[in-house]
């Protein structure tokens, strides 16, 4: 119902977006979670993308309460989200995943957000669920990412990427400045890129949660990050003009691509110049994750994320090799990779 003074022509309409392939371990959950809003989404517009487990029934047990479209497999998400928006009558759309978990007030802060007219996008905040080390780790990047990295990105008003978990947009804004190219792997970076081509206003507003399930083995996380890093780079260089025109932008890029290269060089080069001070190096490195996890600690109310940085340690080995080497094939040697690795998941009761 509009609130006292709202007329019922000026209600924000809200659709929540979920592309899902063999998703039946979390599918219910996530649906759960959409349905049982403090502000309801007036419209939940499910994909079932070439689904060959028993996401199907699960999904049609919701009954009426959600819209399904069962489709053979179209190819990477993307392709889900592009059938998907052509089905949704939302003023506003909610981008999520169907292996994630929304907040209950997700929707209402949503809504507030996009009170002010001049908002097109809005990025949410990431959660990972609690599962074992490695969505420890997980853990741990996103409380530093997203309260420190995030937060000046936000106040630079270049926010770098809008989760492809937790993001909403404008749905007449979407559909004017940004269509589906499907030519690169991380489909939520390309759109915050345009995004900011045009110089519209993307806010990003920490009360809009997700919770996700993160990669629980290695050869998954491994996975994930080619696709994480490779995307990365696909992006770059499709829109790097963008640099040229902005400086705040070039300034930004600058920062977070140099700065990956050159740690991630001397991490790998060091070894074979100065044991010694590679081992300077990496105590240092160690100091400064410890005072990170001390923080991840408390803004999650996690404990046991003050023994991350030990184990984390290993990941940034992995990470920056894979950073290098996504580089190398994508910018230098030119084998574009779009194939979507989806990892295997655990159950979400719902």
């Amino acid at each position: 119902m509009p609130k006292k003074g709202e007329s019922a022509a000026s209600k924000m309409r809200i659709t929540i977006l979920i592309p899902a392939h063999n998703e039946e371990q979390s599918i219910a959950a996530c649906v759960s979670s959409c349905l049982n809003q403090s502000r309801p989404a007036d419209e939940i517009v499910v994909v079932n993308n070439g689904t060959t487990d028993g996401s199907t029934k699960i999904l049609e047990s919701f009954g009426k309460k959600i819209t399904l479209l069962n489709t053979p497999a179209l190819g990477n998400k993307s392709y889900a989200q592009e059938l998907g928006l052509k089905y949704i009558t939302g003023d506003i759309f909610i981008a999520t995943d169907g292996d994630s978990v929304l907040s209950y007030d997700f929707v209402k802060y949503v809504e507030e957000d996009f009170r002010d007219p001049n908002v097109m996008a809005v990025a949410g905040y990431v959660r990972s669920l609690r599962y074992n080390w490695l969505t420890a780790c997980r853990a741990f990047e996103y409380a530093v990412g997203q309260n420190l990295h995030k937060l000046a990105e936000h106040y630079m008003n270049f926010l770098f990427v809008i989760p492809g978990v937790a993001g909403a947009f404008r749905r007449d804004a979407f559909f004017k400045y940004i269509d589906f190219e499907h030519d690169t792997l991380t489909e939520d970076l390309d759109f915050t890129y345009r995004l900011h081509e045009k110089r519209l206003k993307v806010f990003y507003d920490r009360r809009i949660v997700v919770f996700t399930q993160d990669p629980t083995t290695l050869y998954a996380y491994i996975n994930q990050m080619r696709r994480w890093f490779g995307g990365g780079w696909q992006c770059l260089m499709k829109h790097w003009s963008i640099a040229l025109h902005q400086p705040k932008v070039a300034l930004e890029l600058s920062l977070m691509y140099l700065e990956g290269i050159m740690f991630s060089l001397l991490l790998f080069i060091l070894p074979f110049l100065s044991l010694r001070f590679f081992g300077v190096f990496i105590l240092s490195y160690l100091f400064v994750a410890s005072i990170f996890g001390l923080f991840a600690a408390w803004k999650e109310r996690r404990p046991e994320l003050l023994m991350v940085p030990i184990p984390y340690l290993f990941l940034v080995c992995i990470n920056s090799y894979i950073f290098l080497e996504q580089m190398v094939k994508e910018v230098f040697l030119r084998k574009r990779n779009l194939y979507w690795f989806k990892p295997d998941r655990v159950k979400i009761s719902p």
